[in-house]
């Protein structure tokens, strides 16, 4: 009996190190497939966002013979009080965003629900809204510069539909039209993608809730409110932080098509931070700027979240 009870102890004693061995191969393996990945985050995302960090606290300019010094909180401050271009930057960023999220957001999800349908050509529909998403935003903003021209295509079109009664405006050489001229393009330029999200979404709604909601009398309306709506909550949530970010981000239409005037009517507060940073060659200030833009982002960010959060409980 002895002899049987001491047999499993015998076969199991050179199991264990076979597999720790196995266990540690293994780790082994997963860390050196990670590890490019790892590197090239820790050098082009952490390290730069960790001497933007510090840069922001000092008076370093790009090309100075001069050692970069600690002034605190000095390029904040000038910031906030005696620099009248971020004033406006702010201003600009939050009117476009105000703009851009809910006609972006609403347009996309109507445009989804429309080729969502099973029609004849909802494919074709998708492949041509979506086209504008897949060309290079600076292209697709040279193309749009020559269309707001005061000779320009944007302007025949209100010519010839007016019956010349209005010829239009020199849209991104006047102050009063310019950032509306780039809220009209970045709509028109992005809705494709929102669109995708939002037919994604749609598509993983159970086409038997819309049935019984059928045989309960609601009609068009009411199956929107009552099964589309909130079926697509958690892609409500994607769609709108998406936007949001994207359009506090917005630089290359600037960038391409008014360089932030006319008299800073279009100058945003990423704009500011890289003609501050690079072309006037102030990098400390630049930093600070990038910043105050990073804590914007993520304060909105969370802000968005959680009130989309909270009237889903409520409901």
């Amino acid at each position: 009996m002895s002899h049987t009870l001491t047999r499993p102890a015998v076969a199991e004693a050179p199991a264990r190190p076979r597999r720790s061995r196995a266990a540690r191969r293994e780790r082994a393996v997963g860390l050196s497939m990670v590890a490019p990945a790892v590197i090239l985050l820790l050098l082009f995302l952490v390290v730069p966002a960790l001497l933007g960090l510090g840069l922001s606290f000092t008076n370093a300019r790009l090309i100075s013979p001069e050692a970069p010094r600690f002034v605190g909180l000095d390029n904040f401050v000038r910031a906030f009080t005696s620099d009248p271009t971020f004033v406006a930057s702010v201003r600009n960023t939050v009117v476009f965003a105000l703009f851009i999220v809910p006609f972006q957001a609403g347009l996309g999800l109507v445009l989804a629900i429309l080729v969502n349908q099973k029609i004849r050509g909802a494919t074709a529909f998708r492949v041509i809204f979506f086209a504008p998403v897949v060309t290079s935003i600076v292209v697709v903003s040279v193309l749009w510069k020559f269309l707001y021209q005061k000779e320009g295509l944007v302007n025949a079109a209100i010519d010839w539909v007016t019956f010349g009664a209005w010829s239009g405006a020199d849209w991104l050489n006047n102050p009063s039209t310019a950032l509306g001229a780039i809220i009209v393009l970045s709509i028109w330029q992005a809705v494709g993608f929102h669109m995708l999200i939002w037919l994604s979404g749609l598509q993983t709604i159970s086409e038997e809730l819309y049935e019984a909601a059928r045989m309960d009398g609601a009609g068009l309306w009411r199956q929107f409110t009552a099964v589309t709506w909130p079926g697509l909550r958690s892609t409500r949530v994607f769609v709108l932080i998406q936007i949001t970010i994207a359009a506090l981000s917005l630089f290359v239409q600037v960038d391409v098509m008014t360089q932030g005037g006319p008299m800073n009517s279009t100058t945003t507060l990423v704009y500011h931070a890289v003609r501050q940073g690079f072309r006037n060659q102030e990098t400390g200030y630049g930093s600070a700027l990038s910043l105050i833009f990073f804590a914007a982002v993520i304060l909105v960010t969370l802000l968005q979240a959680y009130l989309t959060r909270n009237k889903e409980s409520e409901r």
